[in-house]
Parts: structure tokens; sequence; C-alpha cells
């Protein structure tokens, strides 16, 4: 069971399906918006909770400080910006909760091929590379997250 879930508290897209789901299920579910977003065309109905942060990097900072692991599922331009930060955050040990992409019908094997090509070139070590977990099954997916966390992290109830 999803016991906390925060992300950025919009009502369409994958991660608001997957909010629908940790709702569903009696998890927690806390959006978190820059002012800028705040509207009701944008905001999540049925959020637990909703933080209204200043800005984009007030946002991300908020959603790393609750998350126990990032799970990245196929999306638009803040879907790479944000992985990005994670994976340069976790590789200077900011943070290092995990992280995991879903990699549903391929979307992101070409940035899995890049990584390989920048491994291949010498601009990307093996850990670095390793430091993000990533499968096409979502059940074998969670398993592999809830194997990195620690047994409270994994079992809060």
């Amino acid at each position: 069971m999803i016991r906390r879930f925060p992300y950025g508290g919009a009502r369409i897209g994958l991660m608001a399906a997957l909010a629908d789901t940790a709702l569903a299920s009696g998890g927690r579910v806390t959006g978190i918006l820059p002012q800028v977003l705040n509207r009701v065309d944008i905001v999540h109905p049925g959020l637990t909770h909703l933080e209204v942060v200043a800005d984009m990097p007030a946002r991300k900072a908020r959603v790393c400080q609750l998350a126990d692991a990032f799970l990245v599922l196929p999306g638009g331009l803040g879907t790479p910006e944000e992985l990005a930060e994670m994976w340069s955050w976790a590789q200077l040990n900011l943070r290092t909760r995990p992280i995991a992409l879903l990699n549903a019908a391929s979307f992101f094997s070409p940035l899995l091929d890049f990584l390989t090509s920048a491994r291949q070139a010498g601009f990307l070590i093996a850990r670095d590379r390793d430091q993000v977990l990533v499968d096409t099954d979502p059940t074998q997916l969670i398993s592999e997250i809830l194997a990195h966390l620690t047994p409270a992290e994994a079992n809060p109830w």
C-alpha cells in the first residue's frame, strides 16, 4: 500500500492517475504546487493535503523532502528535468532515496541509450547509471523500490 504520495498536485496526467489509485487504496496524497499553478482547473480535487509554495524550485525541494522514493512515469518536459535533478542529487549523495523509471512502451529507451553512450564515452560511471532502477513492469518496479527501502520505510503500518 502506498502510505504517502507527494507529487505536483495536478488533476491530469499519469501522476494524477497514480494519485487516484493511491487515494482509492487508502493512501494519503499531498499535492505540492507552485503559486502560479494554484488554479481550480489544475489542482487535483481529491488531495488529502495541498501545499502551495512560492515557485518550482521550492516545489521540487518539498517533494524531495517528503518522498521515500521517486517513481518516474512517462511525461513531458518537466519529467526529464526533474529526473536529472534527482539523479544528480543522488550522484552527489545529497539525496539517497531510490529513483525508478517505468519504461512503459519503451518510453525511456532513448534516454537509456543516451546513458549507455555516455558511459561508453567515459562521461558516466556505472555506479551513477545503476542508481536508477528501470523496469517495464510496474509491479516488478514497485518490488524493486521496496527492496531498496529500509524496513521502516517499506512497511510503515
